[in-house]
């Protein structure tokens, strides 16, 4: 086992909210400070740590995917300002739905249901009939309860909170909080996705065991590894051609292949094999192949994700959708509507908005060019007029320079009597593969 190994695995082993910092850990384990720093930002970036300001790094419990949609009632305790004042062991418990109890007592019983939050005032024999119908309540305008109310509620372990907030409030958060945690499920991960015991082939296999592999699986195409698991090509049957049975893979196969990692994104990934017309792409964790995805798994995550409640459009799609373009070698050619997302408080569009356009519009002609692992190094923006809503704008993105390293785009926008309206100039450096 490494040292980077033994921190990962010490720092598991300590008891979440334990403070945690280089020293200490270079100090217990002997150590050098570089390697306990290495070790402990992984453990942040897997979620097992997390820094806080003015207290520090601390073990925290990982937060398992699976509940990110979920509300428990002691978040909303804390969301609403407010005390839990009984159901104590069941603060922990996820909340299903919530109800708001604005009828009769007689007609609150068909909408309340097991794992529920009924929102009410100081209405008691409500808050009875939710704690016996196994529905936590939530009273609103600052009242309390009687101790009646607060024995059932111990007992059934089910939470009963005050808040001094009005119930048009209080749902009204609960409510964002929900659309929120369901726009963070929707950040689909290729992690999520992957499969996790790909088929693959060695460097030194022959195309016969490419071919046995094909029957075996129904694949056409696989990655090909290297002595140490590293990916350093991808192999298609449709490559074999005229080439005899004992020739090895290495000499048909497509070198140094476009690959991901974990943490990139469901819509990362699609964006790059629609592109380049990738079928498959390996998945790589510090230069190993750990998993794959298909083009047909992108698109089967992308389904579910369009089916999930409440769906959250970020501003780039509400823009952005209400553009086409058409592209040549190195330009391209956008056309569309500014649209009142775009605009500012005196009715233009607005500068954030305007640049977040060309710089999209400029790294766009990039990938288009192939070069599909790019971030944005510097944008300038020379100059930038009054746009209206409703007006149709011309863009134009041409890469000027092409390095090995780094890229210049000038991308220029136009109204409709061709007048220059914008220009500016992005560089994006082109990140290598993991």
């Amino acid at each position: 086992m490494s040292k980077h190994e033994e921190i990962i695995k010490y720092i598991l082993s300590l008891d979440i909210n334990t403070k945690i910092s280089v020293r200490g850990i270079s100090s217990k384990l002997g150590v050098s400070e570089g390697t306990a720093y290495r070790a402990i930002k992984e453990c942040e970036s897997i979620g097992i740590v997390n820094t806080i300001p003015r207290v520090g790094t601390v073990r925290v419990e990982k937060l398992e995917k699976k509940n990110i949609d979920k509300i428990s009632f002691r978040e909303i305790v804390n969301m609403v300002d407010g005390t839990l004042i009984g159901g104590k062991g069941g603060e922990n418990n996820f909340l299903e739905r919530f109800i708001i109890g604005a009828m009769e007592v007689e007609t609150i019983k068909r909408y309340i249901s097991p794992g529920s939050l009924l929102i009410v005032g100081n209405r008691e024999k409500a808050q009875r009939l939710a704690l016996e119908n196994q529905c936590a309540v939530l009273i609103t305008g600052g009242f309390q309860c009687s101790d009646e109310i607060k024995t059932l509620a111990d007992k059934t372990n089910l939470p009963v909170i005050s808040c001094t907030y009005d119930t048009f409030t209080v749902a009204s958060m609960i409510n964002k909080a929900i659309y929120e945690n369901n726009v963070k499920k929707e950040i689909v991960l290729v992690e999520d996705i992957m499969d996790k015991n790909p088929e693959y082939l060695n460097v030194w296999d022959k195309i016969k065991a490419l071919k046995e592999l094909s029957e075996k699986t129904r694949h056409e195409r696989f990655p090909v590894l290297d002595e140490e698991s590293r990916v350093i090509g991808l192999v298609s049957i449709t490559q074999i051609n005229n080439h005899d049975d004992n020739e090895i893979v290495n000499t048909i196969m497509t070198k140094n292949p476009i690959v991901l990692n974990p943490t990139s994104t469901v819509a990362y990934a699609a964006h790059i094999m629609a592109w380049d017309g990738i079928q498959i792409c390996p998945v790589v964790y510090k230069k190993k192949l750990i998993g794959i995805i298909s083009r047909g798994d992108v698109i089967k995550a992308l389904q579910i994700v369009t089916r999930q409640p409440h769906v959250g459009h970020t501003m780039d799609d509400l823009i952005l959708k209400n553009f086409e373009f058409e592209s040549s070698k190195n330009k391209m050619h956008f056309w569309g509507e500014i649209v009142p997302e775009m605009l500012d408080s005196i009715g233009t569009a607005s500068w954030n908005a305007l640049n977040m356009l060309l710089s999209t519009m400029g790294t766009m002609v990039l990938r288009q060019n192939g070069i599909t692992n790019v971030a944005i190094d510097s944008f300038t923006s020379y100059f930038t007029k009054p746009v209206q809503m409703g007006r149709i704008i011309d863009v134009y993105s041409e890469v000027i320079d092409r390095g090995r390293y780094y890229s210049k785009v000038e991308v220029t926008m136009y109204n409709q009597n061709k007048e220059i309206m914008s220009k500016a100039m992005l560089s994006a450096k082109v990140l290598k593969n993991n």
